[in-house]
This record gives C-alpha cells, sequence and structure tokens, in this order.
C-alpha cells in the first residue's frame, strides 16, 4: 500500500471493472493517490459501498456504476457514465472475472458462454470503449491469470482459456493504440488472497515456492505502477506476479 500512496495520480480519471471486492477494490485505492476513480460492481452493493465510503472517507473522489460485465451495453454506459462524471478517462482496468469450473466433457455450454462472455468478451468490450474515452498517453491494464501459462489442476481448462486469450488481445491492442501512446499491458496473479481462493489456500500454498498466497495489495501495486508514468516504455506485456507459482 505505500508504494502505491508513494505514486502520484493526482488529476488523473481511472475506471476499474469488478471494483467492488478483491483485487479490483485493492486497483480502487488508486484514488488514495489522488485519483478520481469510478467502479462497476454487478451484484455486491454492499460491498460497491463499503469501497465507496472508505475512499470517501479519506478525501477521494469515486464512483461506482452497477454493470454485468457479459452485457456489452451496460459495460459501455459505465464508460460513459464515468467521463460524464468525472471527465475523459486516464486510467482503465479491466479487472472483472468469474471462475466456473469443470472438465472439458462435463462443461456446459452456458456456463462456457458466460465465461468467454464475462472474462475475454468484456475485456474487449472494455478496452474498446475505454480506448475511445481516453486521453493520449492513458493506460490500459487487464487483469488475467497465471492460468494463461499452467492451468495445473483438472476443470480449469475454460478458465485457463479465457485468460490466455487476453495475452493475444493486449499484444494487438498496445500495437493498435501505440500511435497515441496509449499502452496496454496484462497483469497475470497468481493464487491471491480473496474470497475466491479462501477454500483452496492451504492446498495451493504447498505449491508456491515462496509458501503464501499474494497479498491483493501486491497485485495492486504492480497495476498503480504499469498505470503511472515511470511504466511509459511498458506495453503489450503479460507480467506474472505468483510467487514463483509457474517458474
Amino acid at each position: 500500500m505505500a508504494t502505491m500512496q508513494a505514486r502520484s495520480f493526482t488529476g488523473k480519471v481511472a475506471l476499474v471493472t469488478g471494483g467492488s471486492r478483491g483485487i479490483g477494490a485493492g486497483v480502487c485505492r488508486l484514488a488514495a493517490a489522488g485519483a478520481s476513480v469510478a467502479f462497476t460492481y454487478s451484484s455486491s452493493e454492499e460491498k460497491a459501498l463499503q469501497v465507496v465510503h472508505e475512499i470517501e472517507s479519506r478525501g477521494g473522489t469515486v464512483a461506482a456504476f452497477k454493470a454485468d460485465s457479459a452485457s456489452a451495453e451496460e459495460l459501455s454506459a459505465a464508460v460513459t457514465k464515468t467521463t460524464e462524471a468525472l471527465g475523459l478517462l486516464d486510467i482503465f482496468v479491466s479487472n472483472a472475472g468469474i471462475l466456473t469450473t469443470g472438465t472439458i466433457d462435463a462443461y456446459s455450454l452456458e456456463d462456457f458462454d458466460r465465461m468467454v462472455a464475462i472474462n475475454v468478451r468484456a475485456a474487449f468490450v472494455g478496452v474498446q470503449a475505454a480506448a475511445r474515452s481516453m486521453k493520449d498517453g492513458g493506460r490500459i491494464v487487464l487483469i488475467g491469470s497465471n492460468t494463461a501459462i499452467r492451468t495445473a489442476f483438472p476443470g480449469g481448462s475454460v478458465y485457463s482459456m479465457t485468460k490466455a486469450a487476453l495475452t493475444g488481445l493486449v499484444r494487438g491492442a498496445a500495437i493498435d493504440l501505440a500511435p497515441r501512446a496509449i499502452t496496454v499491458n496484462n497483469v497475470q496473479p497468481g493464487p491471491t488472497a480473496t474470497e475466491m481462493s479462501s477454500a483452496h489456500a492451504e492446498l495451493v500454498k504447498s505449491l508456491i515456492p515462496l509458501k503464501r498466497m499474494g497479498d491483493v495489495s501486491e497485485i495492486a501495486s504492480l497495476v498503480s505502477y504499469l498505470a503511472s508514468e515511470d511504466a511509459g516504455f511498458i506495453t503489450g506485456a503479460s507480467l506474472t506476479i505468483d510467487g514463483g507459482y509457474v517458474a
């Protein structure tokens, strides 16, 4: 957290999808470093209000918009609402994602379609809409997963596929947006201490060389760096932060 506070985002406008909890909520704390932050949430209204209260109590500027990332219309509307409320974007973080496990021989097409809609299509829709409403020199960061490199467990094939797709998206988007000096990068967290991973924490920790889960603040700090002026020469990259899990 100290790293994020030391890096100033004064005057910047950021939008984070899926910002009501976990890594998204950690990234929303960019407001603590001076940015005006908007975030989307799907169903966790109570948690969203908690994030809003926390940021506002520290003097930050924040707005929360309900939007299902599976809906291109709602996601695009969130970008429009952000620019109307706070101004053109400087930073966009595509964080919203879901995990539905199941072996390939039993995985339902309905679950497949929703995973692709939220984990892949929403990233494309978000990047496209954000780029159209972003100042030159802006920063786009996707939150992927180290499962793009190593699936490791049965039942994770579709999730791994969706996260691997993001690596291709950032490479192409980085080239497309380079003339505007907008960088596009992908952060690939490993096992991180969030609600999503709590049930498997003890099992997973034994497989990590550092023998612990990642902390949300560590992931958010890497996002903070990529969103800063210091990272202007990093684009099209997928950066893994996982305690050596895929080393």
